[in-house]
């Protein structure tokens, strides 16, 4: 599939109106976990694309300009309200937010799996093993709060278990950049990852920056409130990876082939009919947004889009499933490794002066007052043991008592074994 060979409908014509605009809500109760998780997923790069449109506008005078990114910008805005009001009223934020790490943990898997740029992939498997903490801790939350149990939200495709604890995700701020890749050298799919899992960060962090203070109880406010702050570490590291030399037309043009390949890879892989046919809808929506980026980036910059996108066919589709293996792989040799500057080390080699103990002094001074860890202490005395979902024991040893929640792991020397990251 090449969408630049694909005609173009009128922009125009995909505004809508107050009935065309709101969606048949999604049934809680039978529908499929990947359907839920590919709806965040276009919800945040619906987001993405309208908020680079907004800083665009915001670096250029030419109204003319102005006036094409704003008809582009009020679809790309009503296709993204659409899609989020596919949740349905009945599911509470925090049955939500299950599906939020559902998708951080196996969008990230699935990308780190094809990623051929080392640098890229490492960025990729680091971050998966706290957003599968992540989980882990809303779970414990959810099932105290509504005596829901995760596993069902997640079909038991995705495991429930601790992996580097949320208290080792603070690092300091400096240590969350990396190095940018050349568009003009790197593979697509390496392109691709990090404007998708940029895109799918940053909606999660806004969707927690924006549901901390709505949660109902305290333990629930905290725990937004610390996962947020590690959701901005994320998107720090994630969006550092992006192009940075591009300009602004060949990304607008990138942004729009972003879309276009995660409508198709959308339309190519979903189980519910009714959601297939508004997939397909937005994938045509979203080629006349591509061929408008192309004639700007003619109109401004005189180059044609093959000069951006040496060729416009698609990579397979990007399939969410299952990857538990994966992720045991990835727990069982890298949980020991944090941040430090554009690379990853072990805690055992940092100097005792270190910025990341540095900063682990300020945020977390007393363990006890960890909000991640305060939820696993009193899912534990109240329940005995805190919740789990596992195929398997846990691959790391020191994270296999399920009546004491582990804050040594990623964090203080010794605490864990891991061997090294691996590249494909």
């Amino acid at each position: 599939m090449n969408p630049f060979n694909e005609r173009p409908m009128a922009i125009t014509s995909a505004l809508g109106n107050w009935m065309t605009m709101y969606p048949k809500p999604y049934n809680k109760h039978e529908v499929d976990p990947y359907t839920k998780t590919r709806i965040i997923l276009m919800n945040g790069t619906e987001f993405e694309a309208n908020w680079f449109s907004h800083q665009f506008q915001r670096h250029t005078t030419d109204n003319d300009l102005r006036r094409e990114l704003a008809l582009t910008r009020m679809v790309e805005k009503q296709q993204q309200l659409k899609i989020s009001l596919l949740k349905p009223c009945n599911e509470s934020a925090l049955e939500h937010t299950i599906s939020y790490e559902q998708l951080a943990v196996d969008l990230t898997a699935e990308l780190a799996k094809r990623e051929c740029d080392c640098h890229v992939k490492k960025s990729l498997d680091f971050a998966l093993l706290e957003d599968f903490d992540h989980l882990y801790r809303y779970s414990n939350q959810l099932e105290m709060e509504q005596g829901i149990i995760a596993e069902k939200l997640v079909g038991c495709y995705t495991e429930i278990t601790p992996a580097r604890p949320t208290i080792a995700h603070h690092r300091f701020p400096m240590d969350n950049v990396k190095y940018a890749i050349n568009s003009k050298t790197a593979d697509k799919k390496t392109i691709l990852a990090t404007m998708i899992i940029t895109a799918a960060e940053q909606q999660t962090m806004n969707y927690y920056m924006n549901i901390t203070n709505l949660a109902t109880n305290d333990a629930a406010r905290r725990l937004y409130q610390e996962i947020a702050l590690v959701e901005e570490e994320h998107v720090t590291q994630y969006g550092s990876l992006m192009d940075a030399n591009a300009t602004f037309f060949e990304m607008l043009l990138w942004h729009e082939y972003v879309e276009c390949y995660l409508y198709w890879s959308c339309y190519m892989t979903e189980t519910d009919m009714y959601i297939k046919k508004l997939w397909e809808e937005n994938f045509e929506i979203e080629i006349s947004h591509l061929h408008k980026a192309a004639e700007l980036l003619k109109k401004y910059e005189g180059k044609e889009w093959q000069q951006v996108i040496p060729c416009g066919d698609f990579p397979e589709p990007l399939a969410l499933h299952e990857n538990i293996d994966y992720v045991r792989q990835i727990m069982a040799t890298t949980v020991q490794f944090t941040n430090v500057r554009e690379d990853y080390e072990k805690i055992e080699n940092l100097p005792p002066n270190a910025d990341f103990f540095i900063y682990q002094n300020i945020i977390n001074p007393q363990t006890d007052i960890v909000p991640s860890h305060k939820v696993i202490e009193e899912h534990i005395r109240r329940c005995g043991k805190d919740y789990r979902f596992e195929v398997r024991e846990n691959p790391i040893p020191q994270l296999r008592n399920r009546t004491c929640d582990n804050t040594s792991v990623g964090r203080i020397k010794g605490a864990a074994h891991s061997s090294s990251f691996m590249c494909n």
